[in-house]
C-alpha cells in the first residue's frame, strides 16, 4: 500500500470525535480486558452524546475549535509535495467539443422537457454526441482548436 505525503497535516476532529476518543479510553480503563464491539460501542456513543449536557458539550466543542485552528496552520504551512502552490490567477483551458455539444443542445432539450433530471439529461446529450458523426462533430472540433489557439496566446476567450 503506497503511502501519502508523510508532512501532510492530518485532518481535523469533530466535537462529537473527540466525544468518541474519550468515551473509547473510558470504556479501556473500565473493561481493559473486554474488547471494543465495534457494532454496538458506536450506538453507546451517540446515546451517551445525545444526553450529554450542553456545559460537557461545550468542553469538546472547545477542544475541536483548538484542532481545527491547529490544523488551519498547519495546512496555510503545508505546499503539495509536487509543483508547489496552484496558480488560481492561471488561465483555464477551453472546453471539450462534447461540452460545447451540450452548451449548445442542452437548452434545446430543456425547452422539450423543463421537467428533465440532471441524470437523464447527461445521457440524451451523451447518447446524441455518440450517435453524432464525425462531421456534424467538426465544428466543435473546430471552435476547440480556435479556443485552445487564444488560451495559448493568453486571449481572454469569448
Amino acid at each position: 500500500m503506497a503511502e501519502g505525503d508523510p508532512k501532510k497535516p492530518k485532518g481535523m476532529m469533530s466535537a462529537f470525535a473527540f466525544f468518541v476518543q474519550t468515551f473509547r479510553e473510558e470504556h479501556k480503563k473500565k473493561n481493559s480486558e473486554v474488547p471494543v464491539d465495534f457494532v454496538e460501542f458506536p450506538r453507546k456513543c451517540s446515546k451517551r452524546w445525545k444526553t450529554t449536557s450542553g456545559k460537557e458539550m461545550c468542553k469538546f466543542d472547545e477542544i475541536a475549535k483548538a484542532d481545527k485552528e491547529c490544523y488551519d496552520w498547519e495546512v496555510k504551512d503545508y505546499g503539495p509535495a509536487k509543483g508547489g502552490k496552484k496558480d488560481l490567477n492561471a488561465p483555464k483551458r477551453p472546453p471539450s467539443g462534447f461540452f460545447l455539444f451540450c452548451s449548445e443542445f442542452r437548452p434545446k432539450i430543456n425547452s422539450i422537457n423543463p421537467r428533465i433530471y440532471i441524470e437523464d439529461m447527461a445521457k440524451k446529450l451523451g447518447e446524441m454526441w455518440n450517435n453524432s458523426s464525425d462531421r456534424e462533430k467538426q465544428p466543435y472540433s473546430t471552435k476547440v482548436a480556435s479556443l485552445q489557439e487564444k488560451s495559448e496566446m493568453g486571449v481572454a476567450d469569448c
